[in-house]
């Protein structure tokens, strides 16, 4: 039987230099006796923002035998720049090395494809799967824990703390805030996206009159220092004073109220649409694809669903949510709302006459 020759993993260059070890470069040698994923992935990338997402559970659970390990590949000019992959590093929670890769120099050594890309390196240095797009979380870890059996027992697996250092935190009432919304109050309410909470400010837009949530990650609903987000982004008032949450890595619309302070889940399961799913039905029976803005229009919230390039709207009233326009298809395509492609839509406004809603289609 023919045997398949084994490929040695390129090393990793990245003219931007290595994030999240202390400013320690990295190479393919300090790692060796563990099992390395690399994910090139880049941060205007809905899909790779999903596969940075499927990863926290396996990183938790295998961290001291894998080493997930960041390849910033930039698609666009903006996202070459240094300090837009520092910030986006932060603005996501990443938490393992990030190689800042602005010449796609490891991406071609590998001979990528496509964002988002995964590569497992086995514990002696050598490619033994790559797979491009989400949904490969499970298949991988089938695959580390096979990984891990075969070398514990050739003695070549090494055990024990990773590279990742974390980077200092920063000292501020709000990181990375999505959206900033008008209370009828006259209070403003801001989604403090990377800590994971609402904050509501004073008029004046400096005074924290109240935080939402704990800062950590979670689909918990409750009062303010009980309730859970994960990323929240956009914010829309409801005519009942209530604002709906676009609660983007849960998947979910949450409800806030200001008055009492409470937190309750309205759409979505806290899993992520797949195609096949439903696209309509009772809100809290129905898969949502990171909702990354919502706003009030023709009585309904309208939703910019990211995660599948489509808009959606939930109706209060019948607490019920639907696709309204896009096919799944990621493009440019003008026509009727049912065979329009959209690209990453992430910004929703409401036109003063209430006859038109504009749509920022990333």
């Amino acid at each position: 039987m023919a045997s398949h020759a084994r490929v040695r993993a390129p090393e990793l260059t990245g003219k931007g230099g290595w994030l999240n070890t202390g400013g320690t470069p990295l190479t393919l040698a300090d790692l060796r006796g563990r099992i390395v994923l690399l994910d090139f992935w880049t941060f205007c990338c809905v899909n790779c923002l999903h596969v940075l997402d499927e990863l926290r559970e396996l990183e938790e659970k295998h961290r001291d035998t894998v080493v997930i390990v960041g390849v910033h590949s930039p698609k666009f000019v903006h996202e070459a720049e240094h300090q837009a992959v520092v910030d986006a590093v932060e603005r996501y929670g990443v938490h393992h090395p990030v190689l800042d890769d602005p010449e796609l120099a490891t991406w071609k050594q590998y001979a990528v494809r496509a964002w988002p890309t995964l590569v497992v390196i086995d514990p002696e240095g050598y490619v033994v799967a790559q797979h491009a797009g989400e949904g490969h979380a499970h298949a991988i870890e089938k695959l580390v824990e096979e990984l891990e059996a075969t070398h514990e027992e050739r003695g070549t697996l090494r055990r024990g703390d990773g590279p990742y250092v974390p980077p200092e935190p920063v000292a501020t009432d709000l990181r990375f805030p999505g959206k900033a919304l008008a209370l009828p109050g006259g209070n403003l309410l801001v989604s403090d996206s990377t800590r994971h909470a609402l904050v509501e400010l004073a008029p004046d837009g400096e005074t924290v009159v109240r935080r939402v949530g704990t800062g950590e990650r979670g689909l918990v609903d409750g009062g303010p220092g009980t309730a859970r987000f994960s990323e929240p982004q956009g914010l829309a008032l409801l005519p009942d004073g209530r604002v709906i949450v676009a609660d983007t890595v849960n998947h979910a619309l949450r409800a806030y109220d200001p008055e009492t302070g409470q937190v309750t889940t309205v759409a979505g399961t806290g899993r992520q649409w797949w195609q096949g799913s439903p696209t309509s039905g009772a809100a809290r029976e129905v898969d949502l694809s990171s909702p990354w803005d919502v706003a009030w229009f023709a009585d309904r919230v309208w939703i910019a669903m990211a995660g599948v390039h489509q808009l959606w709207s939930y109706d209060p009233a019948t607490a019920t949510v639907r696709a309204e326009a896009g096919t799944t298809n990621e493009g440019l395509v003008d026509g009727p709302a049912a065979e329009a492609w959209f690209a990453q839509p992430s910004g929703l406004a409401a036109s003063a006459d209430g006859e038109r809603l504009w749509v920022a289609d990333s």
